[in-house]
C-alpha cells in the first residue's frame, strides 16, 4: 500500500501500469481490490530468479510502453533500474509492519521459552526396595543401596539442573523443566537416568514422567505415567503432558551414510515388509508375531526395537471396552528399505 501510494505520487507513474516483483498476484489483486483501482493492465511476476534477470523483466516492459514504471521488493534490481532510466519505487515494510513482526517474533519466543521451562516431575522406583524384606537378605546391604541411588541421582539432577526428594524407602521425586528433561531424555525416547542406574548399580527401576500448571497437577500425572509403564500399556508412554495425554515421541531419524541402518532392524523390517498384503504397513504385536513365527511378546520387543532404531512408528492404542492391555499398533516405514 505505500508503494503504491508513493506511485500515486510521483508524477512518471501510472498505478494502473506498473510492473511489480515477488509479491504473488493474489496479494498484487487484493490490495488493488481494497483501493477500488482495477488490476487489469498491472503485471506481475513472483517466480524467483537472478537479479538480472527480473530487471531486464521491468526494463522490458517500460521500453514497449506495457508499463510505466517498476515496484521491486529487491534493493539490487532498483538500482539497476534507476540506472537504466526506469521509473522504479521499492516495496519494503513500513515501520509499523517491522514493529508488528518483531512483537510476533518475540511472543513465539516468549511461548517457546515458557514450554522449555514447563514444570516436570520424574517420579523413579525401584522394584527392588520394594519387595519384602527377606530375613536372610542384611538391612544395611538396602540401606547402603538407597544411599547409591540417591547419590547417583543427585548427580544426575545436578548436571540438568533439577532436584531430588527420596519420597519412601523405594521411590524418588526428580524436579526439573521439561527442556532439561526433554534433553535427558533424547526428546523422550529413552527413560531418565534408568541407563546409568542400570550399568552402575546393576537395578531395573521404573520411571513415569509428568507436567503441569501446578506441581500437584505434574506428580499426577507422573504417577499417572508411572502407572503405565508398570502396567506395560505403552512402550514409550512413559511421560504424560500437562493436558494429560501420553506423550508419544516422532521416531529417531537414523544418520545417512553406510552405517545409517542396524542390519537387525533391517533384517526385521525387510521379514515383515515381505508378508504385508495390500500395502498395508500397520500392524500389531500378534500380526508381526504371526508374520514372523514368533510369540507376541517376542514380536513386541522386536517391534520397539524398530522404533529405536526409527523404522517403525508407535500409533495411539485402540481404545476398546474390553479389559486388558489396549492393542498397540505400529506404523512399519517400509520406504526406509529403498526401492525392492
Amino acid at each position: 500500500m505505500a508503494a503504491l501510494a508513493k506511485a500515486a505520487l510521483d508524477t512518471r507513474m501510472d498505478p494502473q501500469r506498473v510492473s511489480i516483483d515477488v509479491v504473488s498476484r493474489a496479494d498484487v489483486e487484493e490490495a488493488y481490490t481494497d483501493l477500488g483501482i482495477p488490476a487489469t493492465d498491472v503485471h506481475s511476476r513472483d517466480e524467483p530468479g537472478a537479479t538480472g534477470t527480473i530487471a531486464a523483466y521491468h526494463e522490458r516492459l517500460a521500453r514497449q510502453g506495457a508499463t510505466t514504471g517498476a515496484l521491486t521488493c529487491l534493493p539490487a534490481v532498483a538500482e539497476r533500474l534507476h540506472a537504466a532510466g526506469v521509473p522504479v519505487i521499492r516495496i519494503r515494510p513500513t515501520s509499523a509492519a517491522v514493529r508488528t513482526a518483531l512483537h510476533t517474533a518475540a511472543l513465539l519466543g516468549a511461548h517457546h521459552r515458557l514450554e522449555e521451562s514447563q514444570l516436570t516431575v520424574v517420579l523413579v522406583e525401584v522394584p527392588t526396595l520394594r519387595e519384602p524384606v527377606r530375613r536372610a537378605a542384611p538391612r544395611y546391604w538396602r540401606d547402603e543401596l538407597r544411599l547409591s541411588l540417591h547419590r547417583l541421582l543427585v548427580q544426575e539432577a545436578n548436571r540438568i539442573n533439577a532436584t531430588v526428594w527420596p519420597i519412601d524407602d523405594h521411590s524418588y521425586l526428580v524436579t526439573a523443566t521439561r527442556g532439561s528433561i526433554t534433553a535427558a531424555t533424547d526428546g523422550f525416547r529413552v527413560l531418565p537416568f534408568a541407563a546409568r542406574i542400570r550399568d552402575e548399580l546393576g537395578l531395573a527401576v521404573e520411571v513415569g514422567v509428568g507436567m503441569g500448571r501446578t506441581t500437584h497437577d505434574a506428580e499426577s500425572h507422573a504417577r499417572a505415567a508411572l502407572a503405565r509403564t508398570q502396567a506395560g500399556k505403552q512402550a514409550q508412554g512413559f511421560a504424560v503432558d500437562r493436558e494429560g495425554r501420553a506423550l508419544i515421541p516422532a521416531p529417531r531419524m537414523p544418520p545417512t551414510g553406510s552405517t545409517a541402518l542396524k542390519p537387525k532392524g533391517v533384517e526385521v523390517l525387510a521379514r515383515l515388509a515381505a508378508k504385508l498384503e495390500g500395502g498395508d504397513t500397520v500392524v500389531d504385536a500378534e500380526g508381526a508375531g504371526k508374520m514372523l513365527g514368533v510369540t507376541p511378546r517376542t514380536a513386541r520387543r522386536l517391534l520397539r526395537t524398530l522404533v529405536d532404531e526409527g523404522l517403525a512408528w508407535p500409533l495411539p492404542p485402540n481404545r476398546t471396552p474390553q479389559p486388558g492391555r489396549p492393542r498397540q499398533l505400529y506404523r512399519l516405514i517400509v520406504e526406509k528399505l529403498g526401492p525392492r
